[in-house]
């Protein structure tokens, strides 16, 4: 059965059947029905800029989880050329949940990595549904490396629920591994560009999160904790995730606010979802940007600027 779309983007959806309909019916026989064609498409463009206009942070976080959402592979091979894919933490396994490798950024040599989820259940199952084990935390901070020891810019994409909470990646140090990561990062002597295009949740989104500058498409979510799993907490059920979200605070929005990203990458209207291709060139030409303004630091200057950026975050303003 076809995606049937959000529950608050159902009167769009009903449109766009519509229009699908009316344009078959066309193609089928000599009925011309070009005008109402016309008619529904301006009528739809109008829902969608209304109802995307007011969204809560409950439903960002939901288009934030749209299943037809383009993935960190998905934006590889929309922005990037020449990539190739580098596999494995030499010392358990290769990760499939975490991709990486080294690619072109118009024509500048990166090393790009992030997690990866799936579209079918076969898919999902084998990217674990982008929920990365200990050896992908390791397989990305070998890259890294790998990245300062050639002097090359890192750029990440965080797509993630969290890090995946398995008995087996306990026991094979997932804290640690999360742990190192952080520490690690923060001493690169390379521009770290951060890019959050789905879910940025918990530890698992934060161990390829430190840079020097961290973007954030505008229906992604960034959080502690998943609004399920808050809501777990302190209502006892996950009925009340809806209000977990609006108090968390996890919208690229909210976040812009208090300091913890640098800039909100606009979608294509209605979603990334929509148009993964224009979604891909609106943050290929912010990555870009950035990267030509980080280009020009020294290493101790790149180290000393995220070392900053970091501290100051947390802080409060007491209001008499």
């Amino acid at each position: 059965m076809a995606y049937q779309g959000l529950d608050f983007e159902k009167p769009i959806y009903e449109l766009e059947r519509r229009i699908k309909e009316l344009k078959q019916m066309s193609e089928q026989g000599n009925l011309d029905f070009f005008d109402e064609i016309k008619k529904l498409e301006k009528k739809a463009k109008k829902q969608i800029r209304e109802v995307h206009s007011k969204l809560n942070r409950w439903q960002r976080t939901l288009l934030a989880r749209h299943p037809e959402r383009p993935y960190t592979m998905d934006y590889i091979n929309y922005m990037m050329t020449d990539f190739v894919e580098l596999h494995g933490d030499r010392g358990f396994a290769d990760d499939h949940s975490l991709v990486g490798g080294v690619a072109k950024l118009d024509g500048i040599r990166v090393v790009v990595l992030g997690q990866q989820k799936g579209r079918d259940t076969k898919e999902k199952i084998y990217r674990n549904f982008g929920m990365a084990h200990p050896e992908g935390y390791r397989k990305a901070l070998r890259l890294m490396k790998l990245a300062e020891k050639f002097n090359k810019p890192i750029i990440t994409l965080v797509d993630t629920p969290g890090a995946f909470p398995g008995i087996g990646a306990e026991e094979r140090g997932q804290a640690e591994a999360i742990a190192r990561n952080l520490r690690e990062m923060a001493d690169l002597k390379v521009p770290i560009i951060v890019a959050v295009v789905g879910e940025g949740g918990s530890g698992g989104a934060l161990a390829i999160g430190v840079g020097n500058r961290v973007l954030m498409q505008e229906n992604a979510i960034y959080s502690v904790i998943s609004p399920e799993g808050c809501a777990s907490i302190l209502w006892r059920t996950a009925d009340k995730a809806k209000d977990a979200a609006e108090a968390l605070k996890i919208t690229a929005y909210d976040l812009k606010e208090l300091g913890v990203i640098d800039e909100i990458i606009k979608e294509p209207l209605g979603g990334a979802q929509r148009n993964p291709k224009r979604a891909a060139s609106t943050l290929r030409r912010a990555l870009r940007r950035h990267l030509k303004e980080l280009k020009k630091l020294s290493p101790e200057e790149l180290i000393e600027q995220r070392y900053k950026k970091y501290r100051e975050m947390g802080r409060f303003k007491i209001v008499k």
